[in-house]
């Protein structure tokens, strides 16, 4: 079961944790699943670089590419959809609470993310700092 956070607009993994993810986010995040196929599962991270210090980074990976120390979560958007989340220990550090949204937008579109730990974002949408 999904939690709503319909207030927000977001919703949470089947456990209630794991980062906050967008309707229109979720919509694209399973179509791109799909065309994945059963067997790839999202990494989402953080590594040094970028404009303000930090990026974000998005990855469809192998399932044996997870680590044993990973956080995995897994959303539902509907009854016949479902995906993996997965993110190391560190990066979680980085992004708990973090709002994944989707843009259709000619310019500026895309994923964006909102985080809540980040002290200064850059104009790019992709790198904060702490």
């Amino acid at each position: 079961m999904t939690t709503d956070q319909s207030t927000l607009g977001t919703c949470l993994a089947n456990d209630g944790k794991g980062i906050l993810i967008t309707e229109t986010a979720m919509n694209q995040l399973a179509h791109l699943c799909r065309q994945q196929g059963p067997e790839k599962i999202l990494r989402v991270g953080v590594r040094s670089g970028g404009c303000s210090g930090m990026s974000y980074t998005m990855d469809f990976i192998d399932s044996s590419q997870v680590n044993q120390s990973d956080e995995m979560y897994e959303y539902s958007p509907s009854e016949d959809i479902s995906f993996k989340v997965v993110c190391d220990p560190k990066s979680l550090l980085y992004i708990y609470g973090m709002q994944l949204d989707f843009s259709t937008e000619l310019i500026g579109g895309g994923f964006n993310f909102t985080n809540p730990n980040a002290t200064q974002t850059c104009g790019c949408g992709s790198s904060f700092a702490v």
